[in-house]
C-alpha cells in the first residue's frame, strides 16, 4: 500500500485503494476513471478506479448538489472525474466482498469531469463471465487494455522484482553500469538489428543482442562486480516466449568459479520469489547437460513431474524387429517412456503425442499397450513376455519407444513426455521446480559445422581443452542454465580470460585470424591487458515475470509488446520513412511488389 503522504496531490486526498472502514466520517477528494455507472432512478452509483483499486461512489439528492446530480447521471465509462465527499460504511448486506474497499463508499457532495472519454473500443470493465476481446484488438488499443487490473498488477509486480534485484545486487557489492545501445555487430547467434549512421554514410551500428563483450571488458577494467537491467535486441522469429526487444538481469563478477555465481543467483531468486510469494527452497538441484538429456531429453526439463526416459537397449536386444535392430546396429539406442495407466489413452490421443515427437524432426514413435492378455501396438506385437518384464511394463501401461541416435530421439521423447503428461492429466508432484543444468557442450555440431552452444566466450572445461582441435564437439564448457518449471530463465558461464585460448575457440568456429581481429580485436586487446578470471549470467526478466504470474505470453508482462509478426500495433511500427530521411542516411530502398 502506498503511503498516504505520497498519494496526496493538489487534486486528491489519497488514492482510493487504501480506504477502509476506519476512515468512516473523513472527508475526501478523490480522482480516477469511471469503471462502471449504475443509475437507479433517484440514486447513481459509480465505481471509481485508479491504480490502487476500486471504490463505490454514491450520488443522491439528499447529499449531492443539484448540478453534480445532473453530471452523475450523464458521465460515461472511462471519463476522468474528481469527487468530493465523505467516507461512509455501507448498509448491512450491501458490502462487496470481491474488493478490499467493499465495506465502504464515498457519499459524494460534488463531482466534476476532468476529461471526457470516447466510448471505449474495448471494455475495461468486464463481468467475471466475460471473455477478453481478441488479442490483436487489445494490442491495437493498448492504452485501454493496460487499464485492466490484471495487467496493472503484473506490471506493478515487475517493478517490485526489478527494485528487489537492484537492492540485492547492491547489497552484494555490485554496481550498475550502462553499456552502449549503439554498438558494433558481433556474431552472437541471432540476427542483429542495425541502425544506419547519418554521419558515416554506408556504415551501421548494431543494437546489442546482449552486453556480453562490454561486461567482460568491465571486468578487465577492474570493476570486479557489475550488473545492469539491460535492454537487448534480437532480430529473430517471434514466439509466445520471444520478443525482439527484452530486458535481462545482466551480471558479471571477477575472480569467481561457477559455484560463486550459482550461489549468488540462488540468493537472488529466493529474494524475488519472496516478493512474488512463491517457493524457492535452496539449494536448487543440479543436473549436468548430459544427465538432463539422458533422463529427460531436454536441457530445460520440467521437474514438477517425475516421468523419466528409460534406456531399453539391453532389454530389447533380442527383439525381432527390424527398426530396432537397424538403429542399434548404427550405434543408436532404444529409449522410451513408461506411462503408468497410459493404456487407457485412445488411438487418437497416442497419435497426437506422436505428432509432437514428429514436430522435432523424428520419424515418429513406436508404442505398445500392455494388458493382462499381453502387449499390442506397432511394437507391442513383437514383444515377448521376457521383453515386457525387462522393460518393467505392467498391465495398464503404455510404452512410447524411439530408436536411433540420441540427437534425434532425445528431443522427440522430450516432446512426447510433455504431451503425455497433458494427455494423462498428470498432477505435478511439486508446484515450483528449480534446476541448474551445468557443463553444456561448448559447441553444437550439425552436418560437420560447429556453432557456439551458448556464445563463443565460454571457458572450456580444463580437462577438455586439448580436444579443441581434434574433437571439438566433445568439449564441455563451464556453462550453466537456470530452469524453472521447464522454462530456461537464464544462461551463464565462466568466460575465457586468455586471448590465445579465445582465438582458438573462434578458429574452431570457422573464423580466420583476419576476421577474428576485425570482429573481436577490441576484446582480444582488452584480454591481453591483463584479465582476471571472470564469469556471470543473464536472466530474462520478462520470462521471470511471466512464469511467476502464470501468464500465457510474454506480451502479458510487457507494457507495449510486439506481435508474432514483430509489429507494434498500438504505435503502428515499423513504418516506411520519407525520401528526405533516406537521402540524409545515404540509403536507397528497393520495395518489392506483392508477387515478390
Amino acid at each position: 500500500m502506498i503511503d498516504i503522504e505520497n498519494e496526496r496531490t493538489q487534486l486528491r486526498s489519497r488514492m482510493v485503494g487504501g480506504l477502509r472502514a476506519e476512515h468512516a466520517g473523513e472527508g475526501m477528494e478523490l480522482v480516477g476513471w469511471v469503471h462502471r455507472r449504475r443509475n437507479l432512478g433517484g440514486l447513481v452509483f459509480v465505481d471509481l478506479r485508479d491504480r490502487s483499486g476500486l471504490l463505490q461512489v454514491s450520488f443522491g439528492p439528499d447529499w449531492t448538489d443539484a448540478a453534480s446530480m445532473e453530471i452523475a447521471g450523464e458521465i460515461g465509462h472511462e471519463d476522468v472525474i474528481r469527487v468530493v465527499g465523505t467516507v461512509e460504511v455501507r448498509p448491512e448486506g450491501a458490502s462487496n466482498k470481491d474488493i478490499e474497499t467493499g465495506k465502504i463508499e464515498i457519499k459524494a457532495t460534488s463531482v466534476e469531469i476532468l476529461s471526457d472519454a470516447e466510448t471505449p473500443v474495448i471494455p475495461v470493465y468486464r463481468a467475471p463471465e466475460d471473455e477478453l476481446p481478441a488479442e490483436e484488438l487489445r494490442l491495437q488499443h493498448r492504452v485501454l487494455d493496460l487499464r485492466r487490473r490484471e495487467l496493472q498488477q503484473t506490471l506493478i509486480l515487475r517493478h517490485k522484482l526489478i527494485l528487489a534485484t537492484r537492492n540485492y545486487m547492491d547489497e552484494h557489492g555490485f554496481i550498475e553500469v550502462e553499456t552502449p545501445i549503439l554498438t558494433k555487430a558481433t556474431p552472437e547467434g541471432a540476427r542483429d538489428y542495425v541502425v544506419p549512421s547519418r554521419v558515416h554514410k554506408g556504415e551501421f551500428y548494431a543494437l546489442p543482442q546482449s552486453p556480453q563483450i562490454y561486461k567482460q571488458i568491465l571486468m578487465v577494467a577492474g570493476f570486479d562486480r557489475y550488473f545492469q537491467m539491460a535492454r537487448c535486441f534480437r532480430d529473430e522469429d517471434l514466439r509466445a516466449d520471444r520478443q525482439p526487444e527484452f530486458t535481462q538481469i545482466d551480471v558479471e563478477a571477477s575472480f569467481v568459479e561457477p559455484e560463486d555465481i550459482l550461489a549468488l543467483m540462488e540468493g537472488l531468486m529466493a529474494r524475488l520469489s519472496e516478493v512474488a510469494e512463491i517457493d524457492a527452497s535452496l539449494p536448487f538441484p543440479r543436473l549436468t547437460w548430459a544427465e538432463a538429456m539422458d533422463r529427460f531429453g531436454s536441457d530445460r526439463p520440467d521437474l514438477r513431474f517425475g516421468l523419466e526416459i528409460e534406456d531399453w537397449t539391453e532389454a530389447t536386444a533380442s527383439l525381432d524387429f527390424g527398426i530396432v535392430r537397424s538403429a542399434v546396429t548404427a550405434g543408436g539406442r532404444v529409449r522410451g517412456l513408461r506411462l503408468s495407466g497410459g493404456a487407457r489413452l485412445s488411438r487418437r490421443q497416442i497419435e497426437a503425442i506422436e505428432n509432437e515427437a514428429k514436430a522435432t524432426g523424428a520419424p515418429g514413435l513406436l508404442w505398445a499397450k500392455c494388458t493382462e492378455e499381453g502387449a499390442s501396438g506397432p511394437i507391442g506385437k513383437f514383444l515377448q513376455p521376457e521383453h515386457v518384464v525387462s522393460m518393467g511394463l505392467q498391465a495398464g501401461d503404455l510404452a512410447l519407444v524411439s530408436a536411433g541416435a540420441d540427437q534425434v530421439t532425445s528431443p522427440a521423447l522430450a516432446a512426447a513426455r510433455m504431451a503425455a503428461i497433458a494427455a494423462l492429466e498428470l498432477k505435478p508432484e511439486k508446484e515450483h521446480a528449480w534446476l541448474w543444468v551445468t557443463e553444456f557442450p561448448v559447441f553444437d555440431e550439425e552436418d560437420g559445422v560447429l556453432s557456439a552452444s551458448h556464445h563463443p566466450f565460454v571457458m572450456p572445461h580444463m580437462d577438455d581443452v586439448d580436444l579443441l582441435e581434434t574433437d571439438p564437439a566433445a568439449v564441455r564448457g563451464t556453462a550453466y542454465d537456470l530452469v524453472y518449471n521447464g522454462t530456461e530463465l537464464g544462461s551463464g558461464s565462466i568466460r575465457i580470460h586468455q586471448p590465445e585460448l579465445q582465438r582458438r575457440i573462434l578458429r574452431a568456429l570457422g573464423l580466420g585470424d583476419g576476421e577474428i581481429d576485425e570482429k573481436f580485436g577490441f576484446l582480444l586487446g582488452a584480454l591481453a591487458a591483463g584479465a582476471p578470471p571472470h564469469g556471470g549470467i543473464a536472466l530474462g526478466m520478462d520470462r521471470i515475470v511471466q512464469r511467476f504470474t502464470g501468464s500465457g505470453s510474454l506480451r502479458d508482462v510487457i507494457a507495449f509488446p510486439k506481435t508474432t509478426a514483430a509489429r507494434a500495433l498500438f504505435e503502428g511500427a515499423p513504418t516506411a520513412i520519407d525520401d528526405a530521411q533516406l537521402e540524409a542516411l545515404g540509403i536507397t530502398v528497393t520495395r518489392r511488389n506483392e508477387e515478390g
